[in-house]
């Protein structure tokens, strides 16, 4: 019974470590570590996806451009790494603008296909007298391997593509700056998949996460199945041990 006692204890403390860890590694997503800020950040962008402008996440890139002009930048993004990207465009002077604008940002992969936003302002059009449009996208977890059919979104080199898609003819050409900022969430071994891809989508020609392309390797997924295994072993050997100590018959004593 003492046997019993002690695995029995084990696998509570052991369940009770298993729910005090869950919101930790499930439901909370913390951030991913920040990139190296040892480079300055961009103050330029490209004008197609062969020139985009290389940025590190969390890096804050600028740009002036013409109105009409498509901006260009990529970033890196991991397995495990939900992107978000964000923009803010300062618009030319009211005065010399012709009526309102529709300003758009879009994010492809490193095989050049566009991802859909999970949610954010994509678009967003902005009154004549405006001074500034703010628009974000958030895109679907990046997930180690896909089947090639399918558009999920993988690890490599992601494009942002920034233009106005409505203004008036006079208005183009005018001048206006922008502020683009990737940054990413680690969401865990909740979106891990079995396997992985031999190089990242587009990895040469960009810059890496901080710490080198991990590509699935590692999840907390390893963990949750170890614990789970423990448990399920130390609960196998409890019952057996309850089974075969209730089967035992029962000793009578000697002189009766």
């Amino acid at each position: 019974m003492r046997t019993v006692r002690t695995l029995a204890a084990a696998a509570l403390t052991g369940a009770a470590l298993l729910g005090g860890a869950a919101p930790a590694l499930a439901d909370s997503p913390s951030p991913s570590p920040s990139a190296s800020k040892s480079g300055a950040a961009p103050t330029e962008a490209g004008t197609a996806f062969r020139t985009a402008v290389a940025v590190q996440q969390g890096q804050k890139a600028t740009a002036s451009a013409s109105t009409g002009d498509y901006l260009y930048w990529m970033f890196p993004a991991d397995a495990g790494q939900r992107p978000t990207v964000t923009a803010k465009v300062t618009l030319p002077d009211a005065a010399a603008r012709h009526g309102a604008s529709t300003w758009r940002i879009d994010v492809y992969d490193g095989l050049r296909r566009r991802q859909p936003c999970m949610y954010g302002t994509q678009s967003r059009s902005a009154a004549q007298d405006a001074a500034t449009v703010e628009l974000s996208c958030t895109l679907r977890p990046t997930v180690a391997w896909a089947d090639t059919w399918s558009n999920d979104p993988l690890p490599g080199s992601y494009y942002i593509r920034l233009t106005a898609v409505s203004l008036p003819d006079t208005d183009r050409g005018l001048p206006f700056k922008t502020e683009v900022e990737p940054t990413v969430l680690d969401t865990g071994g909740a979106h891990a998949v079995d396997g992985k891809l031999s190089t990242p989508l587009g990895a040469k020609s960009s810059v890496e996460p901080d710490g080198g392309w991990a590509s699935g390797w590692w999840t907390d997924r390893w963990l949750w199945t170890g614990v789970g295994g423990l448990l399920a072993a130390l609960a196998g050997v409890a019952g057996y041990t309850l089974t075969r100590g209730r089967g035992r018959p029962s000793r009578v004593p000697r002189g009766v």
